[in-house]
């Protein structure tokens, strides 16, 4: 337990500290299965001898069979939990209740935060459908059995899903999105699949309102995959003087085009699950406001004075350090205090600027898409799609440095198509003609960009100073919204006419050249990539609209 953070309140305001079993860290990718009885439904059809990259199916035959040999007894012993909650503001036309049973308290304690929870979403259930979730850590608690700090089963973990049941079923693990099971195995894999039945989307993206100086507020949502910025973003502190920011939601966005044609959102989540390692008053300013109470941390160091620690963060004085692994007076050196994919979980009524309509059943209004990832070289800092097929397109060919959130070792830069790659809830190639079929006449749509933050020199020094000045990015942003003529066209899309982004202010003026070059060489390889990984990964299941789109973007590149 870590100190109260405001002595007034010693019994509501507690902070907890865990510490995982080294070997349940992070989602499990590999052991996680969307289940049906056609394969297609689930996957695309990959080229033969070609391991799909974009979602495990298991037919719920074999997966049955196998969680049959699993599940009976083990609970015994433990505590069974049963808790009924609501994915969306109650009320909402898109939210969603689910029951989940566990034996674990770490999940109740979490799962209490991320979601609405308590009796108004059992009278808002009545006799209606829910998402039936249950987990286990996979270890029964016996007297002839030695009792664990943090129980799970790594051998025998698996996280399958039943679309069409709409049942989630997790065995072994304790960790996070394995066994949170309203967050990517509800709120994306299982809803990505009801808002294809539904007719909406449910997606990996942030919402936040935007408000300029002159009092006009938009709002934008921003598809970026795991440790790659989302939280900053949706958490921002403009460095320009006028700008305010507020945040809706930072990882999960269901959206729907309403009576009027206008894209709506909401955060199916109540918290966050934000990454620790890299947030503090200087990078994330208000996140550190946000989890200094009533929150449970995962996988970070502790100080002696009963305070939470990790890399990035000042190192205290007059304090030892216990590490993530329980190393006791932990100096730095060949380990991390903290676990790279260490996590804080805390509510989202305590972050200072969450949006007055967070909780609106009606959801805010949507005028822009982003997505984004680690792209080094090549990738500029920002550019428009020229319409909504080539926004689609862009999307599906999104990719970023893998990051610590899941299996994946090392800066290997991997497809990772809507940030969406490992949270598919069927077959990515009619995810994407879902999409594609949201543009209907009526229908205000968004605008669809894709932003890089993290484009680097020859000398591996980023190029943009990032954080609190992504605000200059966008300020751009909000002004195609309106049209304005701050644009030139390019092959890859839309990019800033020359000094359409505001640098007035900055104590070093980023090299705009560097950051908005497009390498034709760079691009005609990366167009050779996306045609093999279309090939590879969904052969017959690739939309048209999207081939047709490379076709193009190849072409505009040979006659640049």
């Amino acid at each position: 337990m870590l100190k109260n953070k405001d002595s007034n309140h010693l019994l509501s305001l507690l902070s907890f500290t865990v510490r995982t079993d080294p070997r349940d860290v992070a989602r499990v990718e590999s052991k996680t299965f969307i289940c049906t009885e056609e394969k297609r439904e689930s996957v695309p059809q990959t080229k033969e001898g070609i391991k799909g990259k974009l979602g495990q199916w298991m037919s719920v035959t074999e997966m049955n069979e196998r969680l049959a040999e699993q599940f009976p007894g083990c609970m015994k012993g433990r505590t069974m939990y049963m808790m009924c909650f609501s994915m969306g503001p109650v009320g909402s036309p898109v939210s969603k209740i689910g029951i989940q049973v566990t034996d674990f308290a770490y999940v109740v304690c979490c799962m209490r935060i991320m979601t609405r929870m308590g009796s108004h979403v059992l009278k808002v259930l009545g006799d209606g459908d829910f998402v039936k979730c249950l987990h286990s850590v996979g270890v029964p608690n016996t007297e002839s059995e030695l009792q664990c700090a943090w129980p799970c089963n790594p051998e025998k973990t698996v996280i399958a899903h039943f679309p069409h049941d709409r049942e989630i079923k997790s065995f072994g693990s304790g960790y996070g999105g394995n066994s949170l099971l309203g967050k990517k195995c509800f709120a994306l894999r299982i809803a990505s699949t009801i808002g294809r039945d539904e007719g909406w989307l449910a997606e990996h993206m942030l919402i936040m309102g935007l408000t300029s100086p002159t009092g006009e507020k938009r709002y934008i949502t921003g598809a970026f995959p795991s440790a790659c910025g989302k939280t900053n973003l949706a958490m921002i502190t403009p460095t320009l003087p006028g700008w305010k920011v507020e945040c809706v939601g930072d990882d999960i966005a269901w959206m729907w085009f309403d009576e009027e044609g206008q894209l709506r959102a909401i955060n199916p989540e109540s918290g966050f699950f934000g990454v620790a390692p890299g947030s503090s008053y200087l990078t994330n300013p208000i996140a550190m406001k946000t989890f200094q109470k009533d929150t449970v941390f995962t996988n970070t160091a502790e100080t002696s004075d009963g305070d939470f620690w990790w890399e990035g963060l000042d190192l205290p004085e007059g304090v030892s350090i216990t590490s993530w692994r329980g190393e006791k007076d932990w100096k730095p050196g060949n380990s991390k205090a903290a676990h790279p994919n260490s996590r804080f979980c805390a509510p989202s009524d305590h972050c200072p600027i969450m949006d007055k309509d967070w909780e609106n059943p009606k959801g805010v209004p949507i005028s822009a898409i982003l997505f984004g990832g680690r792209r080094p070289e090549g990738v500029p800092l920002v550019y428009e799609s020229f319409n909504w097929n080539h926004g689609v397109f862009v999307a599906s060919s999104l990719s970023s440095e893998a990051t610590a959130a899941a299996e994946h070792k090392g800066k290997v830069v991997m497809r990772d198509p809507f940030a969406m790659r490992p949270f598919f809830g069927y077959n990515f190639g009619k995810y994407m003609e879902h999409w594609l079929n949201m543009q209907k006449p009526g229908r205000k749509m968004p605008k669809i960009f894709h932003v890089n933050w993290f484009r680097v020199d020859e000398d591996e020094k980023f190029l943009w100073p990032g954080f609190g000045e992504n605000g200059r990015v966008l300020e751009w942003v909000l002004k195609r919204c309106k049209n304005e003529d701050v644009a030139d066209v390019s092959p890859i899309g839309y990019i800033p006419k020359a000094d359409a982004i505001n640098v007035e202010g900055l104590s070093k003026p980023p090299e705009m050249d560097k950051l908005f070059n497009i390498p034709k060489d760079y691009w005609l390889e990366e167009c050779k990539s996306l045609h093999q990984f279309y090939d590879e990964q969904l052969g017959e299941d690739l939309p048209t609209a999207v081939l047709d789109e490379l076709n193009a973007l190849e072409e505009r590149l040979k006659a640049a």
